[in-house]
């Protein structure tokens, strides 16, 4: 019946509208068409992007914080070492210098034949990273590291896992190099004598630096400086 209605009385439905419209009040109209601005209404998709703002907004700011203080550190790194008289180091383009003596003496005498070979090896796998071979100076400074564990010798043991982590550092291999520079941390540990740590703690600090690590970088930056200060 209603299909009929339609179809015979079009014109009067239009009226009957239009009527219905204009005496409906214009507050009621335009409370129909106003939008909910209330925050709990809010489009899912902005709510995540305003709080993806706050977050990365904040996570700028700590990162900025990190750089502002590594680079502090190393400020101070470079102040303390132009006061030390005695500078050697197995990676010099990094952005600490290792301190400390550690030279093999060309007059030294080596009885032990192993002995004398593992002294080799060192100077070998120096030679290979002066001269910009990394993977060479890996090599020399493995075997190194072989012949000084087996000579119970964990002077030679701590110079051949510091040559082997400069040379991944010259790889750009960190994560590996902190490995072996740790192991100059242990090393040191276990056998109550700390030649070699203040480097290693320079070292790990940079390769966590060019990791982007900064945080981390800090941590071992600062045992660095105690103990550039300490000696």
């Amino acid at each position: 019946m209603m299909e009929d209605i339609h179809q015979r009385f079009p014109s009067l439905i239009f009226v009957a509208s239009n009527i219905l419209m204009f005496s409906m009040p214009n507050t009621a109209l335009a409370e129909t068409c106003e939008a909910d601005t209330s925050v709990f209404n809010m489009p899912i998709l902005l709510a995540v992007a305003l709080i993806g703002a706050t977050v990365g907004g904040l996570l700028a700011r700590q990162r900025r914080n990190e750089l502002q203080r590594v680079n502090e550190q190393l400020i101070q790194i470079n102040s303390a070492l132009r006061k030390q008289a005695k500078i050697e180091s197995y990676a010099p383009s990094l952005s600490y210098a290792p301190i400390g003596g550690g030279r093999i003496l060309d007059n030294e005498i080596i009885v032990n034949p192993k002995k004398q070979e593992l002294i080799s090896k060192l100077k070998n796998g120096k030679n290979f990273l002066r001269n910009q071979r990394p993977d060479k100076a890996f090599t020399e400074f493995k075997n190194a590291l072989e012949l000084a564990q087996n000579l119970k010798d964990p002077i030679e043991e701590k110079k051949a896992a510091r040559g082997l982590g400069a040379s991944l550092q010259r790889q750009g291999k960190y994560r590996d190099a902190i490995k072996y520079h740790s192991m100059v941390l242990a090393i040191s540990e276990r056998e109550g004598e700390d030649s070699g740590s203040t480097e290693a703690f320079g070292a790990i600090a940079d390769c966590y630096t060019e990791l982007g690590e900064l945080e981390k970088a800090g941590q071992f930056y600062d045992k660095y400086i105690a103990r550039l200060e300490k000696d």
